[in-house]
């Protein structure tokens, strides 16, 4: 019975951790709809998501504790309650940025953007993707799948690097609106930072399944 238990909580846990993956998943698709659109509403519904994003991590946490406190796992289920732990702190901080670009889209929402957000609207893209497969990884287990999200951080590192260029080029020539212009390349390091998140979730994912955890 005690071992039936087990198993039922982990179950429990991966659907939360399902749960806490496609609120993120929306957070970060809510702030970019919000930010191409300069949507206000659709910004202020993503900052206050973040309240639910910051409870569920509770609640995973609080299993996880119930896990190792009355169930006493070892091996390779000590490894996925301890990586697990770890991810959703990456997880609560990508709510967390969501809310952070968001907070930026309505402080430049007063006039239209001075300059194409293309390249950010590409980050945005690049690490919705990231995040989708980095959870996906955890649920089904997918090893070759977390390390093709540890892959893709390359090409998110690279967009931000081409849209930190061009915008400190523009602030160096005294560019219409140096305010938006920074807010902007703020904007595209939240992106940054969403995909580095990412990256630890699926670098936990090997280490859940490997004991060894890359970096």
């Amino acid at each position: 019975m005690p071992r039936t238990n087990f198993k039922k909580q982990l179950e429990q846990l991966n659907d939360q951790m399902i749960t806490m993956g496609s609120m993120i998943e929306n957070a970060i698709e809510t702030a970019i709809a919000a930010l191409v659109s300069q949507d206000t509403e659709r910004a202020e519904e993503a900052i206050a998501y973040d309240m639910e994003v910051d409870a569920q991590e509770r609640n995973i946490e609080q299993l996880c504790y119930k896990l190792l406190l009355m169930q006493q796992p070892v091996a390779s289920d000590l490894r996925l309650v301890s990586a697990t732990m770890k991810m959703i702190t990456d997880m609560e901080r990508i709510g967390d940025h969501a809310a952070d670009i968001s907070e930026l889209t309505l402080l430049m929402a007063g006039k239209p953007y001075i300059r194409e957000i293309s390249d950010i609207e590409q980050m945005a893209k690049e690490t919705t993707v990231m995040v989708t497969k980095s959870v996906d990884a955890y649920v089904n287990r997918d090893m070759e799948l977390a390390q093709e999200v540890i892959g893709r951080d390359d090409v998110v590192d690279e967009l931000f690097n081409k849209v930190k260029s061009e915008i400190i080029g523009e602030i160096r020539t005294g560019g219409d609106d140096g305010e938006q212009t920074t807010d902007l390349l703020m904007a595209a390091k939240y992106f940054e930072r969403i995909g580095d998140h990412a990256t630890n979730i699926a670098e936990w994912v090997i280490f859940s399944l490997t004991g060894e955890h890359v970096s």
